[in-house]
């Protein structure tokens, strides 16, 4: 039973002086998640009930704040109890779900940016053309494709590694990611092959469409007039710097899982937790205070709050 016991569950070993700070982090990460939950939620909320926002640039941005909401979903439960665990352990079957939810959430997140991207291309490069091109059912096909594509490149990874042997029970982190891999009595060089593909398709290409696409509306605006690089670039900077956020995290997750770093066991702890929070957090305040319109039903939603 203990040799069973021991094969198939995982112990977490990247918190830090668990048992001298368990109950601070619990409240930390706790207050985060309904910080998380309530904020992404009141501006999904916004955008769903008023009918002036439901154009494809705010409708995406909803699409964005519901995969935060589900990635911390899929994140906060299980940390938020190994906090309050003597064990900090995880069954492998579990451990390859996180990990596969983690980078589909991860996938689809870029995928999202970049419709966003095309979407304030063609508003501000070809206008006239907008209505034609942005239709409802443009809309929900990239919203249908954003969950749908990184749900299915990312599967081969988990799938693989189901019936692995390993040779290695303790995982440097506290939640499952790439990582898990290095666990694995052989490197499968196929997998390798495959991670590497996958990250191709969900990483750089995304990122160079949307470089293009931020440098052709660069290139129109600076052309344009001063109201216009104004609006512009309301609507354009929180984007830019979600992305900005989104993209070195994601370097530094991919990193650490392909090379062979030693880094203090503090280091790796505040880096996951950026990793977690971040955007989740950052982005209904980037998009709540930056975006014109939400920020206006934000101000006139609270003001009824304080005058009822």
């Amino acid at each position: 039973m203990d040799n069973e016991l021991n094969v198939t569950y995982i112990t977490f070993d990247g918190h830090v002086e668990l048992h001298k700070y368990r109950y601070l982090y619990f409240v930390i990460m706790f207050t985060a998640y309904i910080l998380i939950i309530c904020s992404n939620s009141t501006i999904v909320g916004i955008i769903v009930i008023n009918k002036s926002l439901h154009e494809p640039m705010y409708i995406f941005i909803a699409a964005l704040l519901i995969n935060s909401l589900l990635f911390s979903t899929a994140i906060y439960p299980k940390l938020l109890i190994d906090f309050l665990s003597e064990k900090q352990i995880i069954s492998y079957s579990a451990c390859l779900f996180q990990w596969y939810i983690y980078y589909t959430l991860g996938g689809s997140e870029f995928f999202l940016l970049s419709v966003m991207a095309y979407d304030r291309y063609v508003s501000i490069c070809k206008p006239l053309q907008y209505p034609t091109i942005m239709r409802k059912t443009t809309v929900h096909m990239f919203l249908i494709l954003a969950w749908i594509l990184p749900a299915c490149q990312i599967s081969g990874g988990p799938l693989m590694s189901v019936n692995t042997k390993l040779c290695y029970l303790i995982l440097k982190g506290i939640i499952c990611n790439s990582t898990v891999q290095k666990l694995h009595c052989v490197t499968s060089t196929v997998q390798n092959i495959y991670g590497l593909i996958v990250f191709v398709i969900a990483v750089p290409l995304p990122l160079l469409f949307i470089l293009f696409t931020y440098t052709r509306i660069l290139i129109i605006i600076y052309r344009s007039s001063r109201e216009v690089r104004r609006k512009a670039a309301q609507t354009c900077l929180p984007h830019l710097l979600v992305l900005i956020n989104f993209s070195c995290l994601s370097t530094y997750d991919v990193l650490v899982g392909r090379l062979e770093t030693n880094f203090p066991k503090t280091v790796y702890l505040i880096m996951s937790l950026q990793v977690i929070l971040y955007h989740p957090l950052f982005n209904p305040i980037i998009y709540g205070l930056k975006m014109k319109e939400i920020y206006k039903h934000l101000k006139r939603l609270f003001s009824q709050d304080k005058l009822n």
